[in-house]
């Protein structure tokens, strides 16, 4: 993978390029199952989970009974070999040692004994047995040998998502209590391997650094072979001099790292042994407390894991995590724009929102940009509160930045800011009428796709089913998940739209909201179509309510019509029959034909496309503002503020200074206020369009900053 350009450290962190690492996985040789309680009938679950509690309680019982004959056979082997050493006297010339007085050898366990636990455990598996009405031992197939796992792995990779376990088709990914210090490489070089031959004549400033790297690569080793990482057990503790370390630029919220092994000259191939690959290394920001749940974040990637979305998790620990490394490299805010990028992205959306399904807590919890604003409110008005009494009494202690130059950080007071955010939320309420409406319309949203977070793989072998024309679409992966949940359709769009007016690679201004990259009315309607169009293939195809047109349409009378469409074409599902007695009507072409002929058919199908585009672009510009207003309060929480008490903590506190002083010397920092104050701006415009606030009314100082986007 061809990764970004080191130089450029302002860019915001909200996105990492990510990696190749396929590897097989294993499945568990056993689970603790609870055998079933005999109880009431009242009390019993219901039958499906009674027939999954039977199942694992017979395997189980499979297992156990497979042990207990191995057990057995070993036992028998042990008596045979015994006797025929026995009847072998040692000669005369080997001299036999007298063990030395000290700690008395433990007895071992009498032959007798074990074979009484065994007839006892066989006693047991008996009476479970009568218990469940089994005649005999169940039996699942025989034993596996390694020739028979190894495929059996290989077919069970594809739903998993970790190169450790799999059980009950949930990915079991390794976790350990480990906190990896990076403070001190937070500088975008000096990672590479053999950077501790360090020339003649380097200050002892630079030996320092590359001293500090090889600490911290030694570390990741140490954590790679904590959590079984595939192939990096075979890396060496500490040989961090010989493992490279590549920070990415890009990512806004964490610091991200690409982690190669040593080269194959210095850990050559062993028989048997797999090779360690490529990893992405994900350090947690220090002050993301406020922003992420990251259980939450890791439960939604498990979830991910099962429909073969994104980068596979490896493992975790406790300020970050290991994930598959990826061929791959980002969209740039051109290629974003491209059209047929840009319809390639619309279809993977459709997939995402059409393929996870949400979870009823997610539904009930409502759209996620408001979980989001309630969660960080109490640190964004703390914050806001105290710069714009800074700023009033103009106050030295004050973080840099272009915004200062500009005034408040939310263009206008705060009370002001948040009246408008809380009168927006009440028009929403009634635009839709109730709750309900808008928990109905909500989908499984990835809400951050800007062009950092999209990758375009690189197929490896030229005949890959990626290179086919349908396919290609695919080549596109979708990664940092961090504040993916419950939204609308629109919303997704608005957010994506909105990142086409920025480039976080600009060597002046990164922060920067330039509306005059919006995409038009054509653009839209082109990504529109795409994603309206595009009808995703899954084993559980179920057209998603979420998606489809309101009004009398009917809730899934979109979807139907364009699966129709397609079955029609292959003379399959979906044609509408003409009644007749005769069997012979059945096969005759004209009693397949739709009601109405297939031009009015087509006409409807047309139509339908139509309104759903007309609605979307509606709810496009509707959610705009609520996104907007997420980004603002996104980017007041990322900043670093003297003097200003975030309640992380004396600890936290010590860690963020420590990550300024030490880890970035000559990086400057994304502005981060500046980001908000551009956001600010377009939230405000959007406030204005939609007649939530006159324009005279923020001011004039306001007026000529505000950012309008009339489409």
């Amino acid at each position: 993978m061809s990764a970004p350009s080191p130089g450029s450290p302002t860019q915001p962190r909200r996105s990492a390029l990510k990696a190749d690492g396929d590897s097989e996985r294993t499945p568990p040789l056993s689970a603790s199952v609870k055998a079933p309680v005999e109880e009431s009938q009242a009390q019993q679950p219901p039958a499906h989970h009674r027939h999954r509690l039977d199942v694992l309680t017979e395997r189980l019982l499979a297992q156990v009974g497979d042990w207990l004959e191995r057990e057995k056979a070993k036992k028998e082997k042990k008596k045979s070999q015994g006797h025929s050493i026995r009847r072998r006297s040692p000669p005369n010339h080997v001299s036999i040692p007298v063990p030395v007085p000290g700690r008395q050898r433990s007895a071992s366990i009498e032959s007798d004994s074990s074979e009484v636990s065994l007839d006892r455990l066989q006693r047991i598996l008996d009476d479970s047995m009568t218990t469940l009405g089994l005649n005999s031992t169940p039996s699942f197939g025989p034993r596996l040998g390694r020739k028979h796992r190894k495929r059996s792995s290989r077919n069970l990779s594809r739903v998993a998502s970790s190169d450790t376990e799999w059980f009950e088709g949930d990915v079991l990914v390794p976790t350990c209590d480990a906190v990896l210090d990076n403070s001190k490489t937070l500088s975008y070089t000096g990672g590479k391997a053999g950077a501790e031959e360090s020339p003649s004549g380097s200050s002892r400033k630079e030996e320092k650094e590359k001293q500090n790297w090889i600490v911290f690569k030694n570390e990741i080793i140490r954590l790679a072979h904590t959590l079984r990482l595939k192939g990096w057990r075979r890396v060496p503790l500490d040989s961090g001099e010989s493992v490279s370390v590549e920070r990415l630029s890009g990512a806004l919220t964490n610091a991200v790292y690409v982690v190669s092994p040593p080269s194959p000259s210095l850990l050559p191939q062993e028989p048997g042994k797999k090779q360690p690959t490529k990893v992405l290394l994900r350090v947690y920001g220090p002050q993301v407390e406020h922003l992420i749940d990251r259980e939450t974040e890791l439960g939604v990637l498990r979830r991910l894991a099962r429909k073969k979305i994104g980068p596979r998790l490896l493992g975790t620990f406790l300020n970050g995590r290991f994930e598959q490394y990826l061929n791959a490299t980002a969209l740039t805010p051109s290629s974003m724009r491209e059209p047929e990028t840009s319809k390639q992205i619309a279809k993977r959306m459709r997939e995402l929102h059409q393929g996870v399904e949400l979870l009823e807590e997610e539904k009930d919890q409502g759209p996620g940009v408001w979980k989001n604003w309630d969660k960080w409110l109490v640190q964004v008005e703390k914050t806001v509160l105290y710069l714009d009494k800074q700023l009033a009494s103009k106050s030295r202690n004050l973080p840099g930045g272009v915004w200062k130059t500009r005034g408040l950080v939310c263009g206008v007071e705060w009370p002001v800011f948040k009246a408008l955010v809380e009168k927006y939320r009440r028009h929403l309420e009634v635009y839709y009428g109730d709750a309900k409406e808008i928990r109905r319309k909500l989908v499984f949203a990835h809400n951050d796709t800007q062009y950092g977070n999209i990758l375009r793989v690189r197929p490896d072998d030229q005949k890959s089913p990626l290179l086919q024309p349908a396919n290609e679409h695919k080549q596109l992966v979708v990664i940092d998940f961090e504040y993916a949940g419950a939204n609308t359709p629109g919303l997704e769009f608005a957010n994506h739209f909105s990142e086409w007016t920025y480039n976080y690679h600009d060597a002046v201004r990164p922060f920067a909201c330039d509306t005059s990259r919006y995409p038009t009315p054509d653009q839209q309607l082109r990504f529109l179509k795409a994603y309206v169009g595009h009808r995703p293939k899954f084993s559980h195809a179920e057209p998603s309510p979420a998606i489809t047109p309101a009004g009398g349409a009917g809730p899934a009378h979109i979807n139907q019509g364009i699966m129709q469409a397609q079955t029609q074409a292959q003379g399959g599902v979906g044609m509408h029959n003409t009644p007749s007695t005769s069997s012979i009507v059945e096969f005759m072409l004209d009693a397949r034909v739709p009601a109405g002929g297939w031009k009015e058919e087509e006409r409807k199908r047309e139509e339908d496309a139509e309104r759903m585009i007309k609605r979307l672009m509606e709810e496009t510009r509707l959610w705009r503002v609520a996104n907007s207003a997420q980004w603002v309060a996104w980017g007041i929480v990322q900043a670093k503020i003297p003097g200003l008490d975030t309640g992380t903590g004396a600890a936290g506190g010590q860690q963020q200074q420590q990550q300024q002083d030490e880890g970035a010397e000559g990086e400057e920092e994304f502005d981060y206020l500046s980001y908000a104050q551009e956001r600010a701006y377009f939230f405000l415009g959007d406030c204005v369009l939609m007649g939530l606030v006159k324009a005279e009314e923020l001011g004039e100082g306001v007026m000529g900053h505000l950012k309008m986007v009339n489409y």
